[in-house]
């Protein structure tokens, strides 16, 4: 076990296989941060621990999960660990009491190339802007989100087919491999943090609400719904209403499309959007060619909700 003692702070999966990469390379983790249990099921009277929980359990280490991060319990069983350094990945925004506490310092993982998309949604806004790269960034908490001195940053590409989710699942492999070097550097003594250069077009990652991962066909080229649903895949969903016939309304979500034509298209000003992989409200996620089979689509049209504007279906 290496003397570097680490708090390390985290929720989601993503957060595990960093979190999993410290422990399998013997640094000494004392304790882990996450957020409380979660109520789920049809009652909400089932708790659910989170991905980083879980793991923390499975390898001994305590878990601390603190409603209030400025509660004075909380901290003072933070200081109790001694901790040299803490990690962020993937949690909440941390009040200076907590990350000004250990003397390394406290640094963060980001899903982007800071200082382009700060905020709460970085992978996704990459894919929905059409980017052709992303990456991974560890940098030291300040006072402002995602604006600390950058320690390291690792690039890969974004492909024309990419989801989110194969961004997700490479970025969260490459993030692993970068908070295991940076802690390396740290405790080396080897790291020249560098201020995040001044950019004037930032483009942000604000977080998903249902208002804005709406598809707003008025907007869209073929092209920019592409990359807005690719974007939005398989999380949360890139959604539509589809209004029938005879005036019945369900929420659409859209997973999978194509750049041209298809069994079902949305005609935009540049040309046809096919959709390919669906899910209508209540019912499981399908191809589009299962959806047809059932589907009665004659005078149905997408309506776009904001600017109450609707748009035609091409059924071929």
């Amino acid at each position: 076990m290496k003397d570097l003692r680490i708090i390390f702070m985290g929720t989601p999966e993503f957060a595990v296989e960093s979190l999993k990469k410290l422990v399998e390379n013997h640094y000494n983790v004392v304790a882990v941060v996450t957020m409380p249990d979660k109520p789920v099921g049809r009652h909400h009277d089932t708790l659910q621990a989170s991905p980083v929980k879980e793991y923390a359990v499975g390898q001994g280490i305590p878990v601390l999960q603190p409603e209030r991060l400025k509660d004075e319990a909380f901290l003072e069983e933070l200081r109790s660990y001694h901790a040299d350094l803490q990690i962020v990945v993937a949690f909440r925004m941390l009040p200076e009491v907590v990350w000004a506490m250990p003397p390394k310092g406290t640094f963060n993982l980001h899903a982007a190339l800071l200082p382009q998309y700060r905020g709460a949604a970085p992978i996704n806004w990459a894919v929905i802007n059409g980017d052709t790269e992303t990456g991974v960034t560890t940098f030291f908490l300040d006072h402002d989100i995602d604006t600390g001195s950058i320690i390291h940053r690792v690039s890969t590409p974004i492909a024309d087919t990419d989801t989110v989710g194969d961004v997700y699942d490479r970025l969260m492999s490459l993030g692993a491999d970068l908070v295991l070097k940076t802690v390396n550097d740290i405790e080396a003594g080897d790291i020249h943090p560098m201020p995040q250069p001044d950019i004037k077009d930032l483009r942000p990652a604000p977080k998903l609400f249902k208002d804005n991962t709406e598809i707003r066909w008025s907007e869209h080229t073929v092209k920019s719904a592409y990359d807005f649903i690719r974007g939005l895949s398989p999380y949360p969903g890139a959604w539509t209403t589809l209004r029938t016939a005879d005036g019945k309304e369900t929420q659409l979500k859209v997973f999978l499309a194509t750049k041209g034509n298809g069994s079902l298209c949305v005609p935009l000003s540049d040309g046809n959007l096919g959709l390919a992989e669906i899910q209508l409200a209540g019912k499981r996620r399908m191809p589009v060619a299962d959806f047809l089979r059932g589907a009665h689509l004659e005078g149905a049209v997408l309506v776009e909700n904001e600017k109450k504007l609707t748009k035609s279906l091409v059924v071929s």
